[in-house]
């Protein structure tokens, strides 16, 4: 099998959410971080490929309205909604032909409304959060953001899977923070990103890899990340920890993206 290349990554800015650190990673310093809730769009010869949607766009009006108390650790503007994200660059959300859901919690489903007409992708661990019948991942999904994906039985993901048969998009099964937890391999012309959704949540992580509080499985999370790195190497990829502010500064984001050429991960 020939090996391509997908043309062009945009790295979409969503809202900010205040967490404590030390949640995001056992060992951690407790204190406020400010996590970034991006989505990120991939452009293929045979589609275009989104991955996540961000926060539900009626957060940017009221936030607390919408997620409740929760609601007052999000930071939103009208313009981070991800339909106003895609019409900043120039694409109609009925153009993105896939949505990879990495996982099913409230900050990476918001938006599945706006692309309803896309092929979804869910890791087939975390369709119980889609019927109800998982609590433990159900407590952080947001029931109303999953309609899109409710009647979408045969397009559950169970392991890796190659989108367009070429190793140019892949989805990785990373299960821990959730059992369908995903990550995403981009091959782009100058270099390959490992696009790390929830397997991590600080760049802490891949150099002293621990499972942070709310991850369901912790010894699958924390084998998830090992998975993670190892395949850093293997492809030599960058990895963006997709939440991480540092990480979404040092890869220059918004907009469109070129990768370092270093060989870190960091």
């Amino acid at each position: 099998m020939s090996t391509g290349t997908a043309r062009r990554l945009w790295a979409l800015d969503g809202a900010r959410l205040t967490l404590d650190r030390a949640d995001m990673l056992d060992g951690a310093a407790p204190g406020p971080v400010e996590l970034v809730v991006p989505s990120f769009l991939v452009e293929h010869d045979e589609g275009l490929v989104l991955l996540d949607t961000g926060l539900a766009p009626e957060a940017a009006d009221d936030p607390v309205g919408t997620y409740g108390e929760l609601g007052a650790r999000v930071r939103m503007t009208p313009a981070q909604r991800l339909d106003h994200q895609l019409a900043a660059i120039g694409v109609h959300p009925g153009a993105i032909t896939h949505v990879v859901v990495s996982h099913v919690h409230f900050d990476h489903t918001g938006g599945l409304r706006h692309v309803p007409q896309a092929t979804f992708l869910l890791g087939a661990g975390d369709r119980g959060a889609v019927d109800g019948a998982d609590p433990d991942i159900v407590a952080l999904a947001r029931a109303e953001d999953l309609d899109p994906v409710r009647d979408a039985d045969g397009l559950v993901v169970d392991g890796d899977l190659d989108l367009f048969g070429d190793a140019a998009v892949v989805m990785l099964a990373m299960p821990g923070h959730t059992p369908g937890t995903t990550s995403l391999l981009v091959r782009l012309p100058d270099r390959s990103v490992l696009l790390a959704g929830d397997t991590a949540h600080l760049h802490e992580a891949l150099e002293h890899p621990a499972p942070m509080a709310a991850d369901t499985v912790r010894r699958d999370a924390l084998a998830s990340l090992q998975r993670l790195v190892g395949l850093a190497h293997t492809h030599d990829a960058v990895v963006w920890v997709t939440h991480d502010p540092d990480d979404w500064a040092r890869f220059g984001a918004p907009g469109e993206i070129t990768l370092p050429q270093d060989r870190r991960t960091r």
